[in-house]
């Protein structure tokens, strides 16, 4: 116990340069649509799951919506959900989930409302704008309750109805032999962002929706979250490649709509922007104690800390909430005379043939021997394998390499 103070005493004594020179920062979104509002790039969310049991399918559709609520250009926007579990229940709550977008998209965009995602928005009891909006109000929390209810049905029988398997051939990619540790590709995009057919209920395109569950094989290491994040790179580059990417854990939801536009005022600032490699944001937790007696809400680590870091050259990137340059997640080393973007040429990739053609594409960047015949992921390409989380995850480290790294907490 001596020794363990000793170690706190200096740890404290070292901790306390984070408040020698904190930074705070602010966006100015106003200005950002005003400069680019023709040359907005396109944004990839990835939100990993990978046991329906420890995080149900439910939640994970609450994250889902949440990003693809975005006040963001939706033709410009694509979210992907890697389910390393390979579970028919995820993949069946994220087909109930893009259904139920056509309305809630709609909804977020006409009453401005947050957070957007729909458990923590009607858990906050809401208070209706008029006649009009509680009447929407009434059918939206309804349609909500009876896909959770049709989701909720699904997981407690812990399976999914031959009816409802029959309906979409997406069910088709399991095998009768699939389990967790060993099935096939399975890549299915339930939402085409090219397709002019692709609308909401009020006629207005919806983003790109990509689910996901990597090829396991027993005889084949794949490395965790980190493999998982560097085939959602591979694939995501062959549908969308945008070039800002975001990561998240399907249990930390977006509490702000308007996060894209605020961390693209960073990444296209004129003199700076070009340096930075991600922007990390602070974690917030809502489901903590009263008194936080346990320290849950880190508000040491997100309010001093973060704070500080970015005042010495940076934050640290903590697995979840994080923009990054696909360009440094690529493998890109940082380069004075290489190093400008030019936001008006980026490229979409996919934008030809069939949404079946582009998943036959796409299928082999995500398989297990896709790494052995290219062995620089992992190594030099992407996020790197053999570093222990605190999530008992491993290989979060980003080969920015003379890039810059920032906080924004909007």
């Amino acid at each position: 116990m001596f020794g363990a103070e000793i170690w706190f005493t200096l740890y404290w004594i070292l901790t306390q340069a984070l408040r020698w020179n904190p930074v705070y920062r602010s966006t100015f979104k106003d200005r950002l649509s005003n400069r680019y509002k023709n040359y907005m790039p396109c944004v990839d969310v990835f939100v990993c799951t990978a046991d329906p049991i420890l995080e149900p399918p439910i939640m994970v559709v609450n994250t889902v919506l949440s990003v693809m609520a975005y006040d963001y250009p939706p033709e410009k926007l694509s979210v992907y959900l890697s389910d390393d579990g390979g579970s028919q229940l995820t993949f069946y709550a994220l087909l109930e989930a893009s259904k139920f977008s056509k309305y809630w998209l709609p909804y977020c965009r006409n009453y401005n409302i947050e957070p957007r995602c729909p458990a923590a928005y009607f858990k906050s009891m809401p208070e209706p704008l008029g006649a009009t909006h509680a009447s929407d109000l009434a059918s939206i929390k309804k349609l909500y309750g009876e896909m959770e209810t049709r989701i909720s049905k699904s997981g407690n029988l812990g399976r999914v109805s031959e009816e409802i398997r029959s309906k979409h051939e997406g069910f088709s990619q399991w095998e009768s032999s699939s389990s967790r540790r060993d099935h096939p590709t399975i890549l299915k995009i339930l939402i085409d962002g090219r397709r002019s057919e692709e609308k909401d209920v009020e006629g207005l395109p919806l983003p790109t929706l990509v689910y996901l569950a990597r090829e396991k094989r027993p005889q084949y290491f794949h490395n965790y979250k980190a493999g998982a994040m560097n085939a959602l790179i591979r694939v995501s580059s062959k549908i969308s490649n945008g070039k800002i990417i975001l990561t998240l854990d399907c249990d930390m939801y977006s509490n702000n709509s308007q996060t894209i536009r605020d961390v693209l005022c960073c990444f296209m600032d004129e003199k700076q922007g070009q340096k930075i490699a991600f922007i990390q944001h602070p974690q917030k937790f809502a489901n903590i104690t009263k008194n936080d007696l346990y320290g849950g809400s880190l508000r040491v680590i997100a309010e001093v800390e973060f704070e500080g870091l970015d005042g010495f050259g940076g934050p640290i990137y903590c697995g979840t909430g994080c923009f990054h340059r696909r360009d440094t997640l690529c493998g890109r080393a940082f380069s004075d005379e290489d190093c400008w973007v030019d936001w008006e040429t980026q490229i979409r990739m996919g934008t030809e043939g069939s949404t079946q053609d582009l998943e036959e594409e796409a299928k082999p960047l995500a398989s297990c021997t896709y790494e052995l015949l290219n062995p620089q992921w992992g190594k030099q390409v992407g996020l790197k394998y053999g570093f222990i989380n605190d999530d008992v995850t491993t290989g979060m480290e980003i080969h920015y390499r003379g890039w810059k790294s920032m906080l924004l907490n909007p």
